[in-house]
């Protein structure tokens, strides 16, 4: 399964930036996708995530600002950022797994495969 993550940029805070995650030459049904972001310096840190039942799941540092939906096709998974501050800055990942039972959806280790990542910049 490959992954591709795009629609970063640079804005300014409270603008909004949506990120699209596609797949090639498969669909997102029976997968879970997150995204994950990575600042420089800190470690990888979980953002959103919509599992393969479309339960969706928020860090509480993105909660009520963040929203993660898949489309009709089940070929993208979007991540519409709203009220964006600096520290939202970071590259954000997609990342998917067709495991059914993930022990915890928030860790890196529970996906099996990754996009290239985008920056999103965002300026104060």
């Amino acid at each position: 399964v490959q992954l591709q993550a795009y629609g970063g940029g640079l804005v300014q805070a409270g603008e909004s930036l949506r990120l699209s995650c596609t797949t090639s030459g498969h669909s997102f049904s029976g997968y879970s996708v997150a995204w994950f972001r990575q600042a420089p310096g800190k470690v990888r840190e979980f953002a959103a995530a919509i599992r393969w039942n479309t339960n969706t799941y928020y860090a509480d540092s993105v909660k009520g600002r963040f929203t993660i939906s898949r489309d009709n096709t089940l070929t993208t998974v979007y991540l519409q950022m709203n009220s964006l501050k600096p520290d939202d800055t970071a590259v954000y990942y997609c990342a998917a797994t067709e495991r059914t039972i993930l022990s915890n959806l928030g860790v890196p280790s529970s996906y099996d495969y990754w996009g290239q990542g985008t920056q999103v910049t965002v300026s104060s």
